[in-house]
């Protein structure tokens, strides 16, 4: 009884070629390795914590009650004639989601080594990953602002069926961020300690804290370049019905394809020495 042929991919790796570069058919041909990954990083994230997923509640809750206290109370800014708790708690569940794909995406080539090092596998799946799983706490985080729009009688819109939209596009721009600085980070170790610093600063110039019509007119199209902008406002305006970003989704959308294509060129250029630098 002759042998069943196997139906897995096989992939055939040459000594002489220093560039191994990934394709998309190769990515999904590893989609289950994907989800194991993203699961490892999730269990790995909560294990032996004493709220375990209840920080991803916890977090953007208390930067909302700091904001609220500063922003809304002391400094009085505009919420776009929504209760402030509730404006800034909207901004804050992407928000929160960016910062964590961001900053654990920056490091998960150097910090898979061992992994990389052992077995061939598409590298890009490592970032991916990264930038996939605190998925989970938006989700956990997006309950907790359901609950404080009941709190404050707020009921959904139609425009909430946009909300998948920016969302997915929410995701991209860290994923998008995450090739370059997860590229960079095997090269230049420091990559990642700058990045907390940008993340700071970046949270300051998108519409997190305050709304985006606060922005004067000339600068709108150099603050469009900043795709979180047109994120944050977008899922504002799907839950709460507050001004949409307008123009600027067109724009975070040609940004973040052009990160997204040359994030992906840089990435290839460094995955055939990742073994070696990481």
């Amino acid at each position: 009884m002759s042998a069943r042929p196997s139906t897995m991919p096989v992939t055939h790796i040459r000594p002489g070629a220093r560039a191994v570069s990934f394709t998309l058919d190769e990515v999904w041909q590893a989609r289950e390795l994907l989800y194991f990954l993203v699961w490892r990083d999730v269990k790995v994230r909560y294990k032996q914590t004493a709220l375990g997923i209840g920080w991803s509640v916890l977090q953007p809750f208390l930067a909302m009650v700091v904001f609220t206290i500063f922003f809304g109370r002391l400094a009085k800014l505009p919420s776009d004639g929504v209760p402030y708790p509730l404006f800034s708690l909207a901004a804050l569940v992407p928000w929160t989601y960016f910062s964590t794909a961001a900053a654990n995406g920056s490091s998960s080539l150097v910090g898979n080594q061992h992994l990389i090092a052992k077995v061939y596998f598409p590298r890009v799946l490592v970032p991916l990953a990264a930038v996939l799983m605190p998925v989970v706490d938006l989700v956990v985080s997006f309950g907790m602002l359901i609950v404080l729009m009941a709190w404050y009688d707020v009921a959904p819109t139609p425009a909430m069926l946009a909300l998948p939209l920016y969302v997915a596009l929410g995701v991209l721009t860290a994923f998008a961020v995450t090739l370059w600085t997860s590229a960079l980070s095997v090269r230049y170790r420091d990559a990642r300690y700058v990045l907390p610093f940008v993340i700071q600063i970046w949270l300051f110039v998108s519409p997190v804290a305050y709304p985006a019509s606060m922005v004067p007119e000339r600068w709108r199209l150099l603050y469009a370049l900043n795709p979180m902008a047109a994120v944050v406002e977008g899922f504002r305006s799907s839950l709460l019905g507050t001004p949409g970003p307008g123009a600027m989704a067109a724009v975070a959308v040609a940004v973040i394809a052009a990160a997204l294509v040359t994030g992906t060129a840089y990435f290839r250029s460094v995955e055939g020495s990742i073994v070696d630098l990481a």
